[in-house]
């Protein structure tokens, strides 16, 4: 993963949702050979922005943070999303 573009993605997931704990993870290495542009990556995020939400809404407020980013950068995300009450549980 690019270190620029690292950055960025954890500038807009930290900008949107003000997470207690943000783990970034490029998977991109997994999926050599497939001939897409953006990386691949994991994304664990822990904020209290998820509080009543379901698991789309949760989605969707990453996705949000994200922007274009979606469209060129990020390939592929697999989002795990907690609120601290759930990561506390765990």
């Amino acid at each position: 993963m690019s270190a620029e573009r690292e950055q960025l993605i954890r500038q807009r997931i930290e900008d949107a949702l003000r997470p207690q704990h943000l783990e970034l993870i490029d998977d991109s290495h997994l999926h050599a050979g497939h001939g897409a542009t953006g990386g691949h990556y994991t994304v664990r995020v822990m904020s209290d922005a998820f509080v009543g939400k379901n698991l789309l809404q949760r989605h969707r407020l990453v996705y949000e943070a994200l922007g274009d980013l979606m469209n060129g950068e990020i390939h592929a995300l697999s989002i795990d999303a907690s609120t601290p009450a759930e990561h506390a549980e765990t």
